[in-house]
């Protein structure tokens, strides 16, 4: 999601390099067809990576793999850390890894690029999370299952607009390029639908200090609404200092924060821009979030990132049934998803890969917080 991980962090590449295991060599020709998985899944919201990709594997196995060889997941932990999915990256490169799914964070996505994409046998790298703008020029072995940011803060600014007829609103953003991103979609955005944007403040870490801009917006009360462009500890923190304040405008955010349900009362009337949500009433996505809820009953619902992993691999196994396992096949034919062959119908919705490795076709849903739930808002 972000081109700096969500939570900094010092370097790792040290225990990861420790914790790496040799990839072995798989039979070529009968032998395992190996995808790589790769994200910092002790993140919670990266943890449904790893599990939509091995519930994909296990379904695509169970109906006799890819033209009669199975598939196998290997796994790797990149801390959402830079310099550890370099490694993890490399580490790829030099395996009989066909494709990665990964990373889950746009920094990590971004830092591993350049491997994934040098040398004189790139291999496909397909982010189901990677949102940040700069993963649309980061190679053409780059793809994401994901809308970019620029849709996220575009989505906003139609919804406090149009949908919500607000013309004056503040923006916090961490002071990242995932909340840089946001805030400059939504206020190109919104200028364009002739709203005002009244003050930007930026903050850095979970626990901002955001007590004198909140102080700001309640005295001059001049602002309609706030978006927070950030992550769901420091919305937590802003949504609370702001009703400490009685500012009690409605809030907004994109897909970072689309956890902040679990804030409480608190967090009841935030509105949160998503590609992905559970509820949504297609046969595909019905499909995958019952078989992922019987697979992994102790998970909870899949996020974004699970459905996209798992399309992921399933667009993997239609492209390989095709073209085989070289690798340059493998991304020219999945660089044609929505062009030289169909789109595809997944749990995510209508995949279509542009030019660029982008998903314009995957819509961007708007959910509300209401009682503790996150919920399709109404009129969508």
């Amino acid at each position: 999601m972000v081109l700096h991980s969500r939570r900094p962090g010092g370097s790792r590449s040290g225990a990861v390099l420790l914790g790496l295991l040799f990839l072995g060599a798989c039979g070529s020709g009968s032998g395992p067809i190996q995808i790589g998985v790769a994200a910092n899944f002790t993140d919670p919201l990266s943890l449904p990576i790893r599990y939509g990709a091995q519930l994909a594997v296990e379904e695509i196995n169970a109906a006799g793999g890819i033209n009669g060889r199975p598939l196998e997941l290997v796994e790797r932990e990149d801390y959402a850390d830079a310099d550890s999915a370099i490694v993890v990256a490399t580490d790829f490169y030099n395996s009989p890894v066909v494709a990665v799914i990964g990373h889950g964070f746009s920094g990590p996505t971004l830092a591993a690029a350049p491997v994934y994409n040098g040398g004189s046998d790139p291999l496909l790298e397909i982010s189901p999370a990677a949102s940040a703008p700069a993963v649309t020029d980061a190679g053409p072995y780059t793809f994401r299952v994901c809308p970019s940011d620029l849709a996220h803060g575009s989505a906003l600014a139609h919804w406090a607009r149009e949908r919500l007829g607000l013309a004056r609103g503040a923006v916090f953003y961490t002071n990242s390029e995932y909340g840089r991103g946001i805030r400059a979609a939504f206020e190109s955005e919104f200028a364009s639908l002739d709203g005002s944007v009244i003050g930007a403040y930026p903050y850095l870490g979970d626990t901002p200090d955001v007590s004198p801009y909140v102080d700001l917006l309640s005295r001059n009360k001049r602002a309609q609404f706030m978006v927070i462009a950030g992550y769901d500890p420091d919305a937590r923190t802003i949504l609370t200092e702001a009703r400490k304040k009685s500012l009690t405008i409605p809030a907004m955010g994109g897909d970072g924060l689309e956890q902040i349900a679990l804030a409480g009362p608190v967090a009841n009337g935030t509105y949160v821009t998503s590609s992905y949500f559970p509820q949504t009433d297609t046969p595909a996505n019905t499909r995958f979030v019952a078989a992922y809820r019987q697979r992994f009953p102790a998970a909870g619902d899949p996020n974004g990132s699970g459905a996209a992993a798992y399309d992921a691999v399933y667009m993997l196994r239609e492209t390989m049934r095709r073209v085989g396992t070289d690798r340059q096949a493998v991304r020219d034919a999945f660089a044609g998803i929505g062009t030289t062959t169909p789109a595809y119908e997944g749990a995510m919705g209508t995949i279509a890969f542009d030019e660029n490795g982008d998903v314009p076709s995957l819509k961007i849903y708007v959910g509300e917080v209401r009682d503790g739930v996150m919920k399709l808002a109404e009129g969508q």
